[in-house]
């Protein structure tokens, strides 16, 4: 179940990373005087977006198809220092632009009396599992490529606060560009005078704020959309490598012809999608993201904390930390994944329904 979930949200990703890739070329087009191109990257016809949509999925296929340390590894080392460059640069310059004050404010100041509404809640968790591919299997099949020797809480903990890290870095430059954009005239609220939804912030917003700053927000756009790409090609080589692994290590599939295979019938997942968008898009999203994901980390929970049994766990444990029972994961975590999580997962669910 993990690996079609994890299929599915790649069949969805790659059309969104296409049009990252698109909106980056076409600001490449404009500086360099080609309107008309740089017109068409932006228009979100079938033609484009299924070219998008190949491309980037050509892309991920061929770093899964050269395996973990030629594949994966060697080309997360090389993106994510990039991404996290790219990010700060951009992070930086944004703050110095009229506006971004009033950004820093609402993003830093929280809203206590939306804190606490069940869909804010239930998105916020099934975002939490998809930033931390959580549910899917991803984590699975990456852990089982770790050394015997590693600290796996210790590993565990460092990624979640990468992961935590970026996001909150992230968001030192979206809020704040939202109000740049608000300043130079572009609007951000809807009907309602609530802000806008992430995708209409991506392709029109920020897109806007960029086209009022001349050749200088051009340049950023470039950068912007380089940075999306480069998150979503990371995002993109962890899912496919799921299904990927799943078919080489339980039914002998040559990892070439797996991925080649397994990524092309990706590929027209999204193909379909792309043909049926507005009945289908949305549906792949809410279904993965919102309800599948948690769903599956609930029943994750209950093997690990109620099935698995102690002992195995405990001796997979002790090989990157012997004394791990003496610490204070051992004695928080038991007890938290057998009864906290499951209780928060269902809650929110039960309480979203009965919403």
């Amino acid at each position: 179940l993990g690996f079609i979930v994890a299929s599915l949200i790649l069949s969805f990703y790659a059309i969104v990373a296409g049009w990252m890739m698109a909106f980056c070329l076409s600001s490449f087009a404009t500086v360099f005087g080609g309107d008309e191109i740089a017109s068409w990257l932006t228009s979100f016809g079938f033609v484009r977006n299924e070219l998008g949509t190949l491309v980037f999925m050509g892309l991920t296929i061929a770093i899964i198809a050269k395996g973990v340390q030629d594949g994966i590894e060697k080309w997360s080392a090389r993106l994510m220092p990039m991404l996290l460059i790219t990010l700060v640069a951009l992070v930086a310059y944004v703050l110095t632009l009229d506006g971004a004050g009033e950004g820093l404010k609402v993003y830093l100041l929280p809203d206590f009396h939306r804190a606490l509404s069940p869909d804010l809640i239930l998105n916020a968790l099934g975002s939490a599992f998809f930033s931390l591919s959580l549910g899917v299997g991803t984590m699975l099949i990456y852990g089982s490529y770790l050394d015997d020797t590693q600290n796996l809480p210790l590993v565990g903990g460092l990624v979640t606060a990468v992961d935590i890290g970026i996001a909150v870095l992230a968001g030192f430059l979206v809020l704040p560009a939202m109000y740049v954009a608000l300043h130079n005239g572009v609007e951000i609220y809807t009907a309602a005078g609530e802000l806008i939804s992430e995708d209409t912030l991506i392709f029109t917003v920020l897109p806007g704020l960029f086209g009022t700053m001349g050749l200088a927000g051009a340049l950023v756009s470039i950068f912007f959309f380089f940075l999306m790409t480069i998150a979503a090609l990371t995002s993109s080589i962890s899912m496919l490598e799921v299904p990927v692994a799943y078919a080489v290590e339980e039914h002998g599939v040559n990892r070439r012809t797996g991925a080649y295979a397994i990524g092309g019938a990706i590929a027209l997942v999204s193909t379909l999608i792309l043909l049926n968008f507005d009945s289908l898009f949305g549906l792949v999203i809410t279904v993965t993201t919102r309800y599948s994901q948690p769903l599956i980390g609930f029943v994750f929970c209950i093997y690990v904390g109620w099935i698995w049994h102690r002992d195995q766990l405990l001796q997979e444990l002790r090989k990157g930390n012997p004394a791990i029972e003496r610490g204070l994961f051992w004695k928080i975590w038991p007890w938290w994944v057998r009864i906290v999580c499951p209780t928060i997962i269902l809650a929110i669910f039960g309480q979203s329904l009965l919403g």
